[in-house]
């Protein structure tokens, strides 16, 4: 089947299904994230323009407000300024462009204490300067405590009866923790890419750069998607609450990021599993040589410190903090028919 042929599924049910519709990112201000690192000796709170330096440590660490710029392009200004190479900029998280966003970035200054001040005036130029802090190592991919979001619906229709109702079984149970439909790509491009990728070429080439970075990402959304269809279907069968026997990981209840050799799951589970991914050949070819391994990912989003009002009768603000990649997104996705103003924002919203 060729590309133009193709059909990509990129809606999957709803729990506890979608009663009304929204517009969101109608501006930047109507959706707000803010990444809480908590790692130890960083502090919890700092004040606006903060210019005094604490820690100890090779990396220098900045807190960023940010409105227009996403995380990516930030890191790779930041080194210019700095004058060092893009890899020795690190962070936590993909924060999109089209929001206000607050998070924490590392650069690596060994031995440049004393020029910190200068640093920080010249970064403060560009972005609002929130703190700063010395730390022993770089911040790295998802090693943060999570993601604090304030969220402004628009043009909300449906029954406000009916949306306090369904967020409220969203706050006490969670929701199916999909993937975003972003991370695919306009109409599932991302995925035929994959399929287009040699994966032997993957493994041995652990190359830094653009393309490999490309190569990752065509990867992540083909395990990403075949998440989603694995959680779809235990959704059908109403099953995605409990563990099934087999469930790899004790306490939990997980969904599989395909790999080489499938699934870590046993039993009744990886039946389940490989049936479903078995459904779609073309992807799970894509990691026949990748020596990828596999991994699990949450099938239940739980949001924490959820609230909401309703500040006029179409106009809703949801206030909750989400765990390292889980999608405000997707939150929303499972109560509302979203139209995005934005379109075009990526994979970023707060990962």
């Amino acid at each position: 089947m060729t590309e133009a042929q193709r059909s990509w599924q990129l809606e999957w049910p709803a729990v506890p299904g979608r009663v009304a519709s929204a517009v969101l990112k109608a501006a930047p201000s109507t959706f707000f994230v803010d990444e809480d690192l908590g790692l130890p000796g960083f502090p919890e709170q700092n004040r606006a323009a903060e210019r005094e330096v604490g820690g100890a440590g090779e990396h220098l660490c900045l807190r960023l407000e940010k409105v227009g710029d996403n995380t990516e392009f930030v890191a790779r200004q930041l080194a210019r300024l700095a004058g060092c190479r893009d890899q020795d900029i690190g962070f936590c998280g993909l924060k999109d462009r089209h929001a206000v966003t607050r998070q924490w970035f590392s650069v690596y200054r060994p031995g440049r204490e004393a020029d910190d001040p200068a640093f920080l005036a010249e970064v403060a130029g560009h972005w609002t300067l929130l703190g700063a802090h010395r730390y022993v190592k770089k911040l790295r991919r998802g090693e943060h405590r999570g993601n604090f979001f304030e969220i402004t619906l628009l043009d909300v229709v449906g029954d406000p009866q009916h949306i306090d109702t369904a967020l409220a079984q969203v706050a006490a149970q969670g929701c199916p923790n999909y993937y975003g439909a972003q991370r695919f790509g306009r109409g599932g491009s991302n995925l035929e890419r994959a399929i287009r990728l040699d994966p032997q070429r993957h493994r041995r080439g652990r190359r830094k750069g653009r393309d490999h970075h490309r190569q990752g990402l065509y990867f992540s959304a083909a395990r990403s998607w075949l998440f989603n269809q694995v959680l779809a279907r235990r959704v059908e069968q109403d099953s995605w609450l409990a563990a099934l026997p087999g469930e790899p990981v004790p306490g939990a209840v997980t969904g599989p990021l395909w790999g080489d050799g499938g699934t870590s799951a046993g039993g009744e589970q990886a039946l389940l599993e490989r049936a479903v991914v078995a459904e779609h050949p073309e992807l799970e070819q894509v990691f026949s040589d990748t020596r990828m391994k596999p991994e699990r990912r949450d099938l239940v989003l739980r949001p924490s410190r959820f609230s909401w009002h309703w500040p006029e009768p179409t106009r809703l603000t949801l206030k909750f903090q989400l765990a390292p990649g889980q999608y405000a997104t997707t939150l929303l996705g499972n109560v509302f028919q979203l139209q995005d103003s934005d379109a075009t924002s990526g994979l970023a919203e707060g990962q």
